[in-house]
């Protein structure tokens, strides 16, 4: 029998943490986002607390008995009380098909393979559109195209490379998302070693290009060791048998022809191993990509990078799945059409008497909320609303979901402790660690309930490419051809789970014997709008708050340019709210300073930034959107040990942001920031004016910062949300 705990409210000197006044540039993206609206507007959802009332109605309503429906209804409502919040998919769609019957409530998708063919880059394109009409975020692998100039005898025509196609599928993106008011979200990764890898890095260098995409590269541990070691790296592209033959390519020359694992095989030479020939195209010194690659980040914040070999290592399903692509924003790689439901929990929610020195975290509702809040989630695989039947078919096979927690820098600064030192570290991994273990607590007690998910039934045949992969299986006694269940290699062989036996053994073994309910429970997401709305501005998921008093840029249906919003930290509301009302960031003035501990994100150094990220990914068993902010005048040597440092910590991507007003305006903008950057616009009469970033500016009928419509003309996107 399972004991129900007794549920205390969170108080801080004597007012809940949850009664902090919403501001109102959170209730403002609720009613634009996420609030359910009739076909002309009206709200249907009265308050916040109806977005929530609809959520628990619609997710309780999956259980099996009137009486089960009605328990966790009052459970699931209680949770998102209590600082459980769904990612965006959910909470604007949950509930909502009477109003919007062809949406989704899944925030992370996958597309199939893109094979190299016109009809598959055309049917996979296809695809993306259906997905991203729903409301989904879509992540593709474009390595798997041949590189630019490669002869294509069908067409008897030279072929214009990967980022061509490239473009066609950012242009579907936008026309999408312009019809469906909400911006698309799309992924693009890139092999280190395809011929093409110097176009990719370049391909944000100009104006407008591939602006619905986020770029990542495709790092290998072999890539790393080149640059480690000073080492040539060769840049190659699977070969066709045709192409062997005419260009007389001998496939045991290693400066003609070297072998890798390829994510396509059809049509392509193959040997024992299952690797692919690949030719050859050019060999360049690995530092020199390196160093290419560092240079554009620093100047573009892109590309990112996904240490594939370690998320391909490190991942439940090693078994079954090989992974070459991520959602929009990183935190769920998956598989061809994988597909993800998200979830985050308010840290801040469990802070009890904030800013005191006897200020302590609630750790025993935290649990009740994980638990309550897992629960919930599993429901959302069975209303998916994916378009396409290998979606649903991935998601109800695995049953993936990624819960993670967003106001970590809020919630540390609540208790007296700074970002990125040593207790906040601690804090960090004790929070990942706890949200971990429950989760897989939860999910064997939901198998036992509900059934595991149907891949843990599963029988796999071990074979060469397993005991590679698992040398231990056979020390354990497995042999080629033997039959064994999902569930064993999940649980035993699992190098995420062998983590979590470490510290509780008992548990494993249970769930070795029965299966867990999914095959993945944890992500950390960026949170963005949802972190600004319904957790009233708490930190991004892991990261710490940007500022504490600064400006957002988001889009507005039928505006010609991005909206300037002022914001506040959720940790300063609580302060002036708790503590004194009079307190302003930056203030020299001893009645209105802030203490000590309320940094913001350009104080935290790169490595207290990945110190952070690597404490949380030790018990995230997918991965975590963070982004390492620097300030513009960061020195660039400094910054390309960033990646160096990250790759060492263990990390599975890793991303930065230096505010460039040359290059972009960026979401998250800073007053300071704004006030000392000047723009420079052209009239059509010749005569250039000069403004400063936060100016008003009226212009084709409606005003502006300077910024933001600088921004809007250089970038191309004016007048077209």
């Amino acid at each position: 029998m399972r004991m129900e705990m007794a549920i205390a409210e969170i108080k801080a000197d004597g007012i809940p943490v949850s009664e902090i006044a919403y501001q109102p540039a959170s209730l403002d993206i609720w009613d634009s986002k996420y609030r359910l609206k009739d076909k002309e507007g009206n709200p249907l959802d009265k308050t916040l607390d109806e977005t929530y009332q609809r959520i628990a109605r619609t997710l309780a309503g999956l259980e099996k008995s009137a009486e089960l429906k009605e328990r966790w209804y009052k459970k699931f409502l209680w949770a998102l009380r209590h600082g459980a919040i769904p990612a965006g998919r959910i909470v604007s769609n949950a509930g909502a098909g009477e109003y919007k019957p062809e949406t989704s409530t899944i925030n992370c998708t996958v597309s199939g393979a893109i094979y190299d063919s016109m009809n598959d880059i055309l049917l996979r394109l296809h695809e993306a559109g259906l997905t991203l009409k729903c409301g989904c975020g879509i992540g593709y692998e474009f390595s798997t195209l041949r590189p630019r100039g490669s002869y294509v005898s069908g067409a008897g025509a030279n072929t214009s490379g990967p980022l061509s196609f490239m473009d066609i599928y950012d242009s579907m993106c936008f026309t999408v998302s312009s019809a469906g008011g909400r911006r698309g979200a799309q992924m693009a990764t890139f092999d280190v070693g395809h011929p093409d890898v110097l176009d990719f890095v370049r391909a944000k260098r100009e104006n407008g290009r591939l602006r619905q995409f986020n770029l990542s590269l495709l790092l290998t541990d072999e890539f790393m060791l080149a640059v480690k070691q000073g080492a040539p790296w060769k840049l190659s592209f699977p070969a066709s048998a045709n192409e062997i033959e005419n260009e007389k390519i001998a496939l045991d020359n290693p400066e003609q022809v070297i072998w890798r694992e390829w994510p396509v095989t059809e049509g392509y030479i193959q040997n024992s191993s299952g690797k692919v020939a690949c030719k050859v195209h050019r060999t360049i010194p690995a530092r020199r990509l390196w160093d290419m690659i560092m240079a554009t980040t620093y100047d573009y914040a892109e590309p990112g990078f996904i240490l594939i070999d370690r998320v391909n290592e490190m991942n439940n399903n090693w078994f079954c799945e090989a992974i070459r692509a991520t959602n929009p924003c990183g935190e769920q790689p998956l598989p061809p059409y994988g597909a993800c439901l998200l979830g985050s929990i308010d840290l801040t929610r469990f802070v009890i008497d904030p800013f005191l020195p006897n200020a302590s975290f609630d750790w025993e509702n935290f649990r009740e909320v994980v638990r309550v809040f897992t629960r919930m989630l599993d429901n959302v695989v069975e209303v998916n609303g994916l378009p396409l039947p290998r979606q649903r078919e991935e998601i109800m096979r695995k049953r993936r979901h990624g819960m993670g927690f967003m106001g970590l820098g809020s919630t540390l600064t609540m208790l007296c402790m700074i970002y990125g030192e040593a207790q906040s570290i601690e804090f960090t991994e004790q929070v990942s660690k706890e949200l971990a273990l429950v989760g897989w607590q939860e999910a064997l007690a939901l198998a036992r309930e509900k059934g595991p998910a149907p891949i843990m039934d599963e029988d796999f045949t071990v074979d060469r490419n397993l005991l590679r992969k698992r040398p231990e299986m056979l020390a354990d006694g497995y042999r080629e051809g033997d039959s064994v269940k999902g569930r064993v290699l999940h649980a035993r062989y699992s190098r995420y789970m062998q983590r979590v036996a470490s510290v509780a053994p008992e548990l494993v073994d249970e769930l070795a014997e029965t299966g867990a309910r999914f095959t993945h429970h944890s992500s950390i997401a960026p949170t963005g709008t949802i972190s600004l709305s319904l957790a009233n501005n708490a930190s991004n998921g892991i990261e710490p708050s940007f500022a504490h008093h600064y400006s957002r840029n988001i889009i507005r249906v039928d505006k010609k340019t991005k909206e300037k919003v002022d914001v506040f930290s959720f940790e300063l509301l609580a302060y002036r709210t708790l503590v004194n009302s009079r307190a302003i960031p930056g203030s020299d003035k001893p009645e209105e300073r802030l203490p000590d501990y309320f940094i913001a994100a350009d104080s935290v150094s790169p490595r207290q930034h990945i110190d952070i990220q690597a404490a949380a990914q030790k018990w995230i068993d997918s991965s975590i959107s963070k982004t390492a902010n620097v300030a513009t005048d960061f020195p660039y040597k400094d910054f390309k040990d960033i990646y160096t440092y990250a790759y060492e910590q263990g990390l599975k991507g890793c991303t930065t942001f230096r505010y460039n007003p040359e290059a972009f305006q960026g979401v998250l903008v800073k007053e300071d920031d704004l006030k000392r950057t000047t723009y420079r616009f052209i009239l059509d009469d010749g005569e250039a004016i000069e403004v400063k970033g936060d100016d008003e500016i009226e212009y084709d009928g409606e005003k502006h910062t300077a910024a933001n419509l600088y921004d809007a003309l250089k970038e191309g996107y004016y007048g077209k949300f």
